[in-house]
């Protein structure tokens, strides 16, 4: 939803958009939950690495093929109160993982718990570029730090809450999907405003053209997905098995290696907001040329450190990664322009596609070799950000035209 004035869009960036970043906090923190229990269901119910990796393929898969879908229907009928509706679906899985004793029944609890992350994503995101002001890459930072934020505080809940009194601990955190839905359904009042505002100024509305050619923008799009590949496979590594890997290598207990977790999660939290202002200020393809490729020189260092220097390079290697997602997302809506929703459902659920499925084959991998072996072979996945210099400059030539 674009058609809104830039002063009533300054006007409202702030509160909403610091609603839209806690609501995000507490969905990721809902969906944080599920790699931080992993340590504790692996022995309770002797699952092997590679269950472990389908739990998360399903919960990946549920939030990320319906994204797309999602996003390109709100584009044409927006859906102001969806969120709070999502957030439902995350709540009922919830209730059903805290009880859960079979495999299967973990699967289908984290299967309901995507579907709401799928719903809550797209529109959000587009919320949050209504929100903007123009200010596209802060406005997703900010919705990216709540995010990422949230997801940081998995680790610790579990080591604080469910390792010391088990599985249906959990149950507590119905709590916080129910606050996420009244902090959403606010957000949809608003929403619904700017719908009717909207409306009411369409028919002075023009269709915006893309900055390239179709062949470019195929090209452009593809490399990006290829770089949220290589981004999110070598997440899946850090997100889901770093506590296997430190239990593992260096011996250290349960909750010693779900604090070092939040380390490294708490590191992306805490480089959210680079990405999206500095893409704002500078280009975007120059921050996702850093973001990207400035992360291999330490991802090929951890393989073969001690814990202390283990502990310390996954804080730069988080800082970096975070600033990539949020000028990727924005770098895509500005060279489709008019679809948020589409792109945004798109690029999130690529994303959650390929965290989902890298969890599982290196789950697989894992057992096949050993946890030590799949961080060796993914320090190297961060050279693939080479690609990026395929990507045009499509702020340079945005530029020149508005100099013309």
């Amino acid at each position: 939803m674009t058609a809104i004035t830039e002063k009533r869009a300054e006007e409202t960036i702030f509160p909403i958009l610091i609603a839209l970043s806690v609501s995000h906090l507490l969905n990721d923190t809902i969906q944080s939950l599920i790699p931080a229990i992993y340590p504790i269901i692996k022995t309770s119910y002797a699952l092997s690495f590679a269950q472990i990796g389908l739990i998360t393929l399903s919960f990946q898969l549920a939030a990320s093929l319906l994204q797309p879908f999602v996003g390109m229907y709100t584009d044409r009928k927006p859906q102001p109160y969806s969120l709070a509706a999502g957030m439902g679906f995350s709540l009922i899985g919830l209730i059903i993982l805290a009880n859960a004793s079979r495999f299967p029944v973990m699967v289908m609890a984290v299967c309901l718990i995507g579907v709401g992350s799928s719903i809550f994503h797209p529109e959000a995101s587009r919320m949050a570029h209504t929100a903007s002001g123009g200010r596209k890459g802060l406005a997703q930072s900010v919705f990216q730090l709540g995010g990422n934020f949230g997801s940081s505080l998995g680790p610790l809940l579990a080591a604080w809450i469910i390792v010391p009194h088990g599985q249906f601990s959990i149950i507590w955190f119905s709590l916080v999907a129910l606050i996420a839905m009244v902090i959403l359904s606010y957000i949809g009042k608003w929403y619904k405003g700017i719908i009717r505002e909207h409306r009411k100024k369409r028919t002075a509305t023009t269709a915006v053209a893309p900055p390239l050619p179709r062949s470019k923008v195929a090209l452009a799009v593809t490399v990006l997905l290829v770089l949220i590949f290589s981004k999110y496979f070598y997440m899946a590594s850090l997100t889901n098995y770093f506590t296997f890997y430190l239990i593992d290598k260096f011996h250290v207990s349960v909750s010693a290696s779900q604090v070092y977790l939040f380390v490294f999660l708490f590191s992306i939290a805490a480089g959210t907001l680079i990405g999206g202002p500095v893409g704002d200020r500078i280009g975007r393809k120059y921050v996702i040329w850093v973001s990207i490729l400035g992360v291999a020189p330490f991802s090929l260092l951890l393989p073969h450190v001690n814990l202390f220097w283990t502990v310390v390079l996954v804080i730069p290697i988080g800082v970096i990664l975070a600033s990539a997602f949020s000028a990727i997302l924005v770098y895509a809506q500005e060279l489709i322009p008019g679809k948020v929703g589409l792109i945004s459902g798109l690029f999130f659920g690529f994303a959650f596609g390929m965290a989902g499925i890298g969890s599982a084959l290196l789950g697989n991998l894992a057992d096949a070799t050993s946890i030590k072996y799949v961080f060796y072979i993914c320090s190297f996945l961060p050279l693939i950000g080479l690609l990026t210099g395929f990507l045009p400059d499509i702020e340079g030539k945005r530029k020149t035209k508005a100099g013309r």
